[in-house]
């Protein structure tokens, strides 16, 4: 059957076909399949096209599929020949980059995983080390990564990113000066550690808290309302002379209307003296002197006000606006006069607040109580604060439940100038915080996400910066080693890399397990937000990291928790709490775990107790200690066997010759020899030691040749600790 006559049976068939044949369809498949281009198969197919029982659909197909096969053969005969068609270049992947991508984003854009992209960067000099999924990449290594990915690169549209609204908390505008209403004083007390600020605090108020401060001195920052017997009001500060407490004493200027500062007049000016000076002109708060301590025989006020001239503190009887008042806080002589004094600079300065509107604040203290849970204690500055308010402070909001007075009494309201403990805190807020109080609660959630916002952002650009800083230094690290080897081929340089980067592996467990050892993780735990904060600032002064590394590991507010045992136990740690308690079950947890707990109330006995720990983990020194001296007089020779051996005749000038011990040869304050003795004699015997003023022989384990005038040295090595060479400054 020729190809011609075929296509014209098909199509005759397929308009005539309407029955469907699952048989038949199955035989034109078999028959396609076994016998597609034989000689038999036309007469195969003419034959089974004549039967009977055949389908539309199984003519369709074969129509279609040996159409092709015959127009090919008749080609094939008409000598015509098929030109193939030119393969489709294929098309590289487009990649959209951005000028700054991170590896997870890029290895997104290519489709591909991050070990694609590390792979890529592989032979460059990136440090690979130091990238992590989500660090940023420059545009040059962006496009060096697609580059040897096979691919190309586009830049990505630009889309204006949508800018997030400020939700913060801000203050109010100038209250109308009409709605203003007197207020009283904040008056914060300053000075130099146990010149008796507290003291003249417990006679104004006539309360004994003094006598509750451990180790005799205030570690915390107080606030008290005193009425005075002629009915006025004065808020008191009181703040920490010790020089841990710097913070707290800059934060009681920086919301207080006067400072009272306190000098002993037998003491006179001393160092947190003239800080607290210096935090009082910061904040541009008028002072009054209070010479205290007068009382005593050795007590010169004159020399006092002498000695502050220096530091620009001119009091009125030297022509300048600061009044002296001469007190003595444990008798309560003049207090009278000192509290007319600030009452007086109170009226004049005409101090007035809004007591109306929204509340403003500022935190003083902050802590975590058993009973209450977080606790601050703030003085408010405008408004009036009362149940139910919602503030915020810092990174935290409440919904005030409670409000107390210094003396633990509830209280319904506190207006301007007010000192009060708030509780209804959701976490623990930083002193020194500013307390605005907003509409709602959903308001304060605003508020606190985006102080967070803010917050990870401003981390973000320091962590860019650090990773820009470290590849900076890679990449002159990396061409400084390439110009060292610019002399050399290809295969030396590449065998001197491999050399280079096999030793600075090998050495990194060692200086890994070094680091290990000279290290000390420490858990701070602190009763209140500023004792915390003044022994972390004084961490912050620790400068000997050569010696051993200190590691803060957590730090926070109220007593020793079952997580801070776990995380000393993780990190090999310490946990060191100031003014908290552990109660049973967590000491006994911290016995078994091998976790030390130290516990002081004063804060300068934990940061010598620190001191020797760090001292602990260095490893000790080996000193010589000396036994005894002697002079070299004459040398000789005695044989023994077939050798002669060098012998030094000496005698003792100090201490004794041990034969056990070790020994040196100096020779004009040279060392030449180091080592221990063969043979020690006296005369004729052989003995153990020779005392001062006696002669001996001696002859050393090495052959030396001994000169009249040489000194012999026994010496043993002792261990001695070393000791940290940090000062904390007191």
């Amino acid at each position: 059957m020729s190809g011609k006559l075929f296509l014209e049976n098909l199509l005759r068939y397929n308009t005539a076909c309407r029955q469907l044949c699952a048989l038949c369809y199955k035989e034109v498949h078999r028959t396609r399949r076994t016998m597609l281009g034989s000689p038999a198969y036309c007469t195969k197919l003419s034959r089974f096209l004549n039967t009977p029982k055949w389908c539309n659909e199984t003519l369709i197909m074969v129509s279609i599929s040996q159409t092709r096969l015959f127009s090919t053969k008749l080609g094939k005969g008409s000598g015509k020949t098929k030109i193939p068609k030119p393969k489709a270049k294929q098309e590289k992947q487009e990649v959209e980059i951005k000028q700054r991508m991170s590896v997870a984003e890029l290895a997104q854009a290519m489709n591909k995983d991050v070990d694609h992209v590390y792979e890529a960067l592989l032979h460059t000099t990136i440090d690979l080390d130091s990238l992590e999924p989500d660090s940023l990449l420059d545009e040059v290594w962006i496009k060096e990564a697609v580059k040897k990915s096979g691919m190309k690169y586009k830049w990505a549209k630009l889309t204006e990113g949508k800018v997030r609204e400020n939700k913060d908390a801000v203050n109010r505008p100038p209250a109308d000066p009409t709605v203003l209403v007197a207020r009283p004083p904040v008056v914060t007390i300053m000075g130099h550690v146990d010149h008796g600020k507290t003291t003249l605090l417990d006679s104004l108020r006539k309360s004994q808290v003094a006598a509750m401060e451990a180790g005799g001195i205030t570690q915390h920052i107080g606030a008290f309302l005193v009425q005075l017997p002629s009915g006025e009001k004065i808020t008191f500060l009181d703040t920490p002379g010790h020089a841990a407490f710097s913070a707290m004493r800059a934060r009681g200027a920086h919301v207080t209307d006067i400072v009272i500062l306190v000098v002993a007049a037998d003491d006179g000016v001393m160092k947190q003296t003239i800080e607290s000076i210096q935090h009082a002109k910061n904040a541009k708060v008028p002072i009054i002197l209070a010479v205290n301590k007068c009382d005593k025989p050795d007590a010169d006020t004159e020399r006092v006000k002498k000695e502050l001239l220096v530091h620009d503190v001119v009091c009125e009887e030297y022509g300048g606006e600061v009044q002296a008042v001469h007190v003595s806080a444990l008798k309560g002589d003049n207090l009278k006069s000192l509290a007319e004094a600030t009452v007086t600079l109170a009226e004049v300065l005409e101090l007035k607040a809004d007591p109306t509107g929204l509340v403003e604040g500022t935190v003083i203290e902050s802590r975590t109580d058993k009973g209450k849970g977080p606790v601050t204690t703030a003085i408010i500055q405008r408004g009036t604060l009362k149940k139910g308010c919602t503030l915020v402070a810092g990174k935290s909001w409440a919904k005030v439940r409670w409000m107390f007075d210094e003396n633990n009494r509830a209280m319904s309201e506190a207006g301007p100038s007010t000192p009060v403990e708030i509780v209804g805190w959701k976490d623990v807020p930083s002193a020194g915080e500013e307390i605005l109080e907003v509409e709602s609660e959903q308001r304060a959630r605003e508020v606190i996400e985006w102080r967070k916002y803010i917050e990870e952002q401003e981390k973000l650009k320091e962590d860019q910066q650090v990773i820009e800083a470290k590849q900076k230094e890679h990449q002159e690290s990396y061409s400084k080693e390439r110009d060292s080897m610019s002399h050399l081929n290809w295969r030396q340089r590449k065998s001197a890399m491999y050399r280079a980067n096999k030793q600075r592996m090998a050495f990194r467990p060692k200086e890994r397990m070094e680091n290990e050892q000279l290290a000390l993780p420490v858990i701070i735990k602190g009763d209140v937000d500023g004792s915390v904060e003044a022994i972390l600032n004084i961490l912050d002064s620790y400068d000997a990291d050569e010696q051993c590394e200190l590691d803060i590991v957590h730090f926070g507010v109220g007593d020793i928790s079952e997580n801070d045992i776990n995380l000393a136990e993780t990190f090999s740690g310490v946990v060191y709490g100031f003014n908290v308690d552990a109660n049973k079950a967590i000491q006994q947890a911290a016995v078994k775990k091998g976790v030390q707990i130290k516990l002081h109330n004063i804060i300068y006995k934990l940061i010598d107790d620190l001191k020797e720990e760090l001292s602990s983990k260095l490893p000790p020194t080996v000193a010589e200690n000396v036994v005894g001296e002697a002079s070299v007089l004459a040398t000789f020779y005695v044989t023994v066997g077939k050798k002669k051996l060098p012998v030094a005749g000496c005698r003792v000038n100090k201490g004794q010759l041990d034969r056990k011990m070790k020994f040196k040869l100096i020779r004009r304050g040279d060392i030449i020899w180091k080592g221990s003795l063969t043979t020690l004699k006296h005369l004729k015997d052989d003995v153990q030691t020779v005392k001062t003023g006696m002669e001996c022989g001696l002859s050393m384990d090495k052959d030396i040749d001994f000169q009249p005038g040489d000194e012999v040295v026994c010496y043993e090595d002792t261990e001695k600790q070393q000791e940290i060479c940090w000062d904390p400054g007191f």
